[in-house]
Formats: C-alpha cells, sequence, structure tokens
C-alpha cells in the first residue's frame, strides 16, 4: 500500500520533497495535491516514467499528458509562446489554465507525453507541484490520478482507495480548493481556442484578452488534442442523469441551490453542492459528491440542474462525460 506522506509543517514539506524526488528518479509516478486535483506525477522527459503513468492509471495513450512546469522560465523551454499565450500565462499562471502550445525543437518533453503530437499542454500549478518540479529539475507530466475514465480524486484518501496497491507515495496536502481540473486553451497563430472548460472561467480568460474565445465542438466529436476531451469519462458505477426535477427510485440526488426537487426525500442519498448556489463550492464538491453518491449503492445518480455560466461550464462538461454511455473512452 502506498505511504501517504502529509505537508501540514515545514518539516513534512521537506520529508515530502525528499521522498517523492526519490521515487521520481526511479521513474515511478506519485500521486501529489495540485488547487485542482490530485495529479499522478512522472518525469516527463523520460519514457520509461511516462509509460509508468499510462500503465499505472490504464489510460489511452493516444490521449496527451499536460506537463507541469516549476515556472514560465522553464515553461518557455519547452514550448513557443506567442504575445496571447505570453499575456494568458502571465495573468494566470500559477494557477489551473493549461496552455496548448507548439513545443520547442529542443525540448526534452518525451513524445509520449504529448501522443506524438507537434505541441504540447503545459502550465504552472500552484505551491507544493511547483517545488517540486522545481527541486527535480524537469517537467513533470501529470494526469488525473485515478483510474483512466474514472472520478478525479480531490483528496488524498480518493488517490489511496483508487490507486493504493499501484503506487509507492502519496502526497498529501488536504482537499483541493479548486476541485475540477484545469481549463485548456490553444493558442496557435493568433487564434485562442477553448479545448475543455475548468478551473478558470471562460469569462475571465476573454477578459483579459478582450475578446470572445471559439469553443469547442460537440462532446466527443473533435480530435483529441488535450486530456478530458474523451466523450465518456470522469464516469461512477451507477448511471448518471442529469438536470433532473425528481429523483427516481434508488437513485441518489446531488441537488445545487435551494430549488425544490420532487421526491428528494425519498432519495437513496441527498448531496447539496452548494446550497447557496456557489459554482466556485459546487466545482470544490463534485468530485468528491459524485464518489460519495456512487458509494451509497444507488443504482442512479439524479443530478439538479446547474447553471451554464462560469465555472458551472466546467462542472456540466465533466458532468456530461460522467452521464455519457460506456464504450465511449476511445
Amino acid at each position: 500500500m502506498a505511504r501517504i506522506i502529509p505537508i501540514a509543517t515545514d518539516k513534512d514539506r521537506a520529508e515530502a520533497i525528499t521522498a517523492a524526488t526519490e521515487v521520481l528518479m526511479r521513474q515511478r509516478p506519485v500521486a501529489i495535491p495540485t488547487e485542482t486535483v490530485y495529479g499522478l506525477a512522472a518525469d516527463a522527459t523520460h519514457p520509461a516514467a511516462i509509460t509508468s503513468i499510462y500503465e499505472t492509471k490504464g489510460r489511452p495513450r493516444f490521449n496527451p499528458l499536460i506537463c507541469h512546469m516549476a515556472d514560465l522560465a522553464m515553461a518557455e523551454r519547452n514550448a513557443v509562446f506567442d504575445p496571447l499565450s505570453r499575456k494568458l500565462a502571465e495573468a494566470f499562471w500559477p494557477g489551473p489554465l493549461t496552455l496548448v502550445l507548439p513545443l520547442q525543437e529542443n525540448s526534452g518533453i518525451h513524445p509520449l507525453a504529448t501522443a506524438g503530437l507537434d505541441s504540447v499542454g503545459i502550465r504552472v500549478p500552484v505551491g507544493f507541484t511547483a517545488e517540486l518540479i522545481r527541486n527535480l529539475g524537469r517537467p513533470l507530466a501529470a494526469p488525473s490520478a485515478n483510474s483512466s475514465g474514472r472520478i478525479s480524486p480531490t483528496t488524498a484518501q480518493h488517490v489511496a482507495a483508487d490507486l493504493g496497491q499501484k503506487i509507492d507515495v502519496i502526497i498529501d496536502g488536504g482537499a483541493c480548493p479548486v476541485g475540477v481540473e484545469s481549463t485548456i486553451v490553444k493558442v496557435k497563430g493568433g487564434d485562442v481556442r477553448l479545448l475543455r472548460p475548468g478551473g478558470i472561467a471562460v469569462e475571465a480568460i476573454e477578459a483579459v484578452l478582450g475578446t470572445v474565445i471559439s469553443r469547442p465542438k460537440a462532446s466527443g466529436t473533435a480530435a483529441i488534442e488535450a486530456p478530458g476531451m474523451l466523450a465518456s469519462h470522469y464516469a461512477p458505477d451507477a448511471s448518471v442523469r442529469l438536470n433532473a426535477t425528481s429523483v427516481g427510485q434508488d437513485e441518489a440526488l446531488i441537488a445545487f441551490g435551494s430549488g425544490d426537487i420532487s421526491g428528494a426525500a425519498g432519495a437513496k442519498a441527498l448531496f447539496n453542492l452548494s446550497p447557496a448556489g456557489d459554482l466556485a463550492e459546487a466545482a470544490s464538491n463534485l468530485f468528491d459528491y459524485l464518489k460519495r453518491a456512487d458509494a451509497s449503492g444507488a443504482k442512479g445518480i439524479a443530478v439538479a440542474p446547474i447553471p451554464n455560466e462560469g465555472l458551472g461550464e466546467a462542472i456540466n462538461d465533466r458532468l456530461m462525460r460522467a452521464a455519457a454511455p460506456r464504450g465511449t473512452e476511445e
């Protein structure tokens, strides 16, 4: 079983950096906390390390990995920035924004991490992960620390329950404050295109750019250019029913706000993403409540309507993929 190392004190943090770096140097993956979700991290420059991520997760190798950088300077050594991408990096890094940019010719990132594409998804995370990257001296490829296609983890305990038998170390940084993965945009030729909504509202990006950015094609129809674009993803064992106004027999309910849901009192289990209707609170609770609803023994999970604005766009994206029929993972 994986060793769980907390980072509540400076001493803990130093121990965690040392232990995680030792595992990474052996080309093994480490589960790490980020502001978005827990990541399964390995050296982005080493083929054996990257292979260990795919094997641990059971992840399709055509699905590229986000490569995490210590800072903008490291990012510039691995990707080609233009004025628009630099403007976004300066506005939102460190933070939950991933930029898909052309690879630098001399980038050390291995093609396994980019799924052979000539572009790479990069971001600079907040806190511990950036410190770990700085100590290692190389970028970390780090998809979410869960079995491929399943609900993303937002606590160390989520990781342990899923991958604890497959990895050596889990760094416990507490619950992830954002709770959904990063927003991904592709910047190329003066154009900015949304590939995946996430922890930064699209409206905030548009405010920095001073223009509206293009949205992705319908779910499941676009080419895989970045993580989180598979039609079926974030899937619990129970079926998921969206925009529910009532609760059926043997269903758990995930509510939002104070709206009335018919039959709520008879739900197998009841969770409210945010009684106050706060989308940031809802995002931080989403994956944890999906896991709890799934563990309740309910055959189905009914989810109340979520406004499709701000972080609600990211929440609805994850819910639609969780509700997609199995067999659309590829």
